[in-house]
């Protein structure tokens, strides 16, 4: 009756719901340095030790689109 085709469900839940999850995740990070009292430093290590693996995914997807724009 409603066909989606899965590439559709797939691109939306990785360049639309995915990174609203990622936002999410940044304010957990930024909520839990705020309530165990971390400080500048601490915020900037947990920032950095949690938040590295949404970088790379962040930096994945802009180099397959410099691929597919430049190469292909």
């Amino acid at each position: 009756m409603f066909a989606i085709a899965s590439e559709t469900i797939t691109s939306w839940g990785m360049y639309v719901l995915l990174p609203i999850f990622i936002a999410f995740l940044f304010f957990i990070i930024w909520d839990l340095s705020k309530q165990s009292g971390a400080g500048r430093a601490g915020t900037f290590w947990m920032f950095l030790a949690l938040g590295a693996g949404f970088i790379g995914f962040i930096l994945k997807v802009l180099i397959e689109i410099a691929f597919k724009k430049w190469f292909i």
